[in-house]
C-alpha cells in the first residue's frame, strides 16, 4: 500500500465531499467519509489512513482513532491542499 497516495486520495475525497468551515478550511463528518460508496471502492482501511494522514499534519480530528456509529459527527479538517 502507498501510503502517500492514499493520503493523496483522501484529500480529494474530503475536497469533494466536505464544505469550508469558518477559518475557511474544508472539513468533513467522519460519518460522511465512511458511508460514501466512493471512499468505500477506494480505500481498504480508511481509518489507517486518516491515522496516515493526521500523522503527516493533512487532517486533524479529535481523538486517536475514528470508529463508525461512535464518531459520526466528529469533523475531519483538511489542513492541507
Amino acid at each position: 500500500m502507498n501510503v502517500e497516495h492514499e493520503v493523496k486520495l483522501l484529500v480529494e475525497e474530503i475536497q469533494r465531499l466536505g464544505s469550508k468551515n469558518t477559518d475557511g478550511q474544508v472539513s468533513v463528518k467522519f460519518g460522511v467519509l465512511f458511508h460514501d460508496d466512493r471512499c468505500a471502492n477506494i480505500f481498504e482501511a480508511l481509518v489507517g489512513t486518516l491515522k496516515a494522514a493526521k500523522r503527516k499534519k493533512v487532517i486533524s480530528f479529535q481523538g486517536e482513532l475514528l470508529l463508525q456509529g461512535v464518531h459520526d459527527d466528529v469533523d475531519i479538517t483538511l489542513l492541507q491542499e
